[in-house]
C-alpha cells in the first residue's frame, strides 16, 4: 500500500487548521508541536526537554533555555515558564523570539480569555495589571479581578473599587465584593444588605427590597423568599409578576430570548417578555420551536409533542425527536416517530412526501433520500438534485443536535464503486471516495478514522491528514482516539467540532 506522504508549502494556506497545522509542523521540525494558532506554536523537544516556538513555516524562532513550559497566549504573545524547583518557578511575558514585554520573575499570570489586551500578574501576595506590552495599568494591589468586557475590581483598604481598562479608578464608592457585570450591569449587594443594580461607574440604576438573585433577564429579575427559598418574578420597578412560590425560575439563555420559565408541582409556567403575561402549562419540560410554540415531554412514555403558548395541544406527543431548523431562511420543526417524518413549516403544513427520508439538515438547505436515490432538497422552490453515483449514505443520530451543533455533520456516502467519502450540505465532495470505509464519532468530534487496504488512519472534516493510513487497529474512550501498531498505542485527543452559524 502506498503510503500518504506530508507537503509542507512555503506559504501555509490560511484555510488549513490549527489541528493539521500541528500536524505538519510537528512534521517539518521533528519535535511535538502541541498547540498551534494566530500563525505561532509551542513545541516540545523530547531529547533537550526544553521548550520553544515555532512560526507557520516551520521556523524555531525561539527556544527556551529554561526547564519549563510555555503557553501561547494569543497572536505573538506568550507566558514563559522558568521552573527554578518542584515548588516554585518564575514567570515571563515574551514575543515569539523571546523577547521579555513583563520580565521573568517569581509571579504567576491570570490570562482570560476574553482579553487580548490585558494580564494580571500575582507576585509576593499582591497583584498589577500590566498590557501585552509591558505597561502597568494598575498598581500592585491585595487583588485585582476582570469584571466584565471592560472593568475591574480592585481590593484595597478593604474595599473593592471599580476601575477601566485605562487603570482609572471610575468610582470613590467601595463594594462588598467583586462582582461581574452583565451587559453593563452589576447585581450587588449593598451595605444595607439590599440587593442594588449598578452600572459600569457604580452608580445605582435600582435598588430593592426583595432578595434578588439573577438579573439575566432584565429588566426582569429572579427573587428568592428568604424564609422558604421559592423563587419569584418582579421588574425594575418592583411590581410583581409571578408570587415567590416557585421551586425554580429558568431565564431562556439561547436562541431569542424571549421565554422565562418557571417551575413547580412538575408544571412550568411561561412567562413570555412580548405581552409580559404569565401562560400556565400543565407540562413538566417546554423547548421553544418558533411562533410561540413548544417542544412538550413526557417522563412517563419518553415521547415529544407540540403544544402552544396557552397549552393546547398542537400535535400529540407520540415523537421520539422533535427539532426546530432554520432552513434558506425558513423556520421548519422536524418530527420523527417509528415510519413516520415530517417536516412542517410556519403553517404548521408538512413540506416533505411520505416517502422521503432526511438525512441532513443545512442552512442551505436537505439531503434526502426518495425511492433508493439520494437528492439535495430545497426548500425555497422544492426542488430537488440528484446526488449522483452515491448508493448509501450513512443515517446519524438524532442527538448529535443542541446549541452548539445546530445542523448535521457533512455526511459519510458510499458510490456505486464501493467506495466511502464525505459529502457536505450542497452536495460537495469534501473528502474524496477512495475509503474502504469511513468512521465518524457521535457528538462534535472532528476527527475521522479511514479504513484502505486493511490498515487505519486519521482525518479530519477538513479532508486533512492527521495520522497515516497504517495502523492495525483503533478503538476509542471517552476524548481520546487510540490507534495501535507494532504493539504501541498512539493517542489522539478529540477536537470539538462546531458548525458554522447561518449566513441568512
Amino acid at each position: 500500500m502506498k503510503k500518504i506522504i506530508f507537503v509542507l508549502c512555503s506559504v501555509v494556506c490560511t484555510a488549513q487548521t490549527n489541528q493539521y497545522m500541528k500536524v505538519i509542523l510537528s512534521k517539518k521540525t521533528g519535535k511535538e508541536v502541541n498547540s498551534y494558532s494566530d500563525g505561532y506554536g509551542t513545541l516540545y523537544d523530547p531529547v533537550s526537554e526544553k521548550h520553544g516556538i515555532v512560526d507557520s513555516l516551520g521556523t524555531v524562532t525561539f527556544e527556551s533555555p529554561y526547564k519549563g513550559s510555555i503557553l501561547h497566549v494569543f497572536k505573538n504573545r506568550f507566558i514563559l515558564y522558568s521552573e527554578e524547583t518542584n515548588y516554585t518557578r518564575k514567570s515571563a511575558v515574551i514575543n515569539e523570539k523571546g523577547k521579555e514585554f513583563i520580565p521573568l520573575n517569581n509571579q504567576e499570570f491570570n490570562t482570560p480569555w476574553w482579553s487580548e489586551e490585558f494580564i494580571i500578574s500575582s507576585r509576593e501576595g499582591k497583584e498589577a495589571v500590566y498590557d501585552y506590552n509591558g505597561k502597568e495599568i494598575i498598581s500592585y494591589s491585595d487583588k485585582i479581578r476582570f469584571s466584565g468586557k471592560n472593568r475591574f475590581f480592585v481590593l484595597k483598604d478593604k474595599g473593592w473599587f471599580l476601575y477601566d481598562f485605562n487603570g482609572k479608578q471610575v468610582s470613590a464608592r467601595g463594594f462588598k465584593d467583586d462582582y461581574y457585570f452583565e451587559e453593563g450591569r452589576a447585581l450587588i449587594t449593598n451595605d444595607n444588605n439590599q440587593s442594588e443594580i449598578i452600572d459600569e461607574n457604580g452608580q445605582t440604576l435600582h435598588t430593592f427590597s426583595k432578595l434578588v438573585t439573577s438579573i439575566s433577564s432584565y429588566p426582569y429579575l429572579i427573587t428568592q423568599n428568604k424564609a422558604t427559598g421559592k423563587y419569584g418574578l418582579i421588574d425594575t420597578e418592583e411590581n410583581t409578576i409571578a408570587d415567590e412560590t416557585f421551586k425554580e425560575i429558568i431565564p431562556e439563555y439561547f436562541g431569542k430570548k424571549e421565554y422565562i420559565y418557571l417551575s413547580k408541582n412538575n408544571k412550568t409556567t411561561v412567562f413570555y417578555k412580548k405581552d409580559k403575561k404569565l401562560y400556565s402549562s400543565v407540562f413538566k419540560s417546554l423547548t421553544p420551536l418558533f411562533n410561540n410554540l413548544f417542544s412538550i415531554y413526557n417522563d412517563k412514555t419518553k415521547k415529544s409533542g407540540i403544544a402552544d403558548l396557552e397549552g393546547n395541544i398542537i400535535v400529540p406527543q407520540e415523537y421520539n425527536f422533535i427539532q426546530s431548523f432554520t432552513i434558506s431562511g425558513r423556520d421548519v420543526v422536524y418530527l420523527k416517530k417509528e415510519g413516520e417524518e415530517k417536516l412542517l413549516d410556519k403553517d404548521l403544513k408538512n413540506v416533505i412526501n411520505e416517502d422521503v427520508d432526511i438525512l441532513g439538515f443545512y442552512p442551505e438547505g436537505l439531503i434526502v433520500k426518495e425511492s433508493d436515490k439520494y437528492y439535495r432538497f430545497s426548500l425555497k422552490d422544492k426542488s430537488r438534485d440528484e446526488l449522483k453515483n452515491i448508493s448509501w449514505i450513512r443515517n446519524e443520530n438524532n442527538e448529535y443536535f443542541n446549541f452548539l451543533n445546530p445542523y448535521s455533520k457533512p455526511l459519510v456516502c458510499k458510490n456505486k464503486d464501493n467506495f466511502y467519502g464525505i459529502l457536505d450540505g450542497k452536495g460537495t465532495e469534501i473528502v474524496p471516495f477512495i475509503y474502504d470505509d469511513i468512521i465518524i464519532f457521535g457528538n462534535s468530534e472532528n476527527e475521522i478514522v479511514v479504513k484502505k487496504e486493511g490498515k487505519y488512519g486519521v482525518l479530519n472534516f477538513q479532508n486533512e491528514l492527521l495520522k497515516e493510513i497504517d495502523y492495525d487497529k483503533y478503538s476509542w474512550q471517552k476524548e481520546v482516539l487510540k490507534l495501535d501498531k507494532n504493539k504501541k498505542t498512539e493517542l489522539i485527543y478529540f477536537t470539538r467540532f462546531r458548525n458554522n452559524p447561518p449566513q441568512l
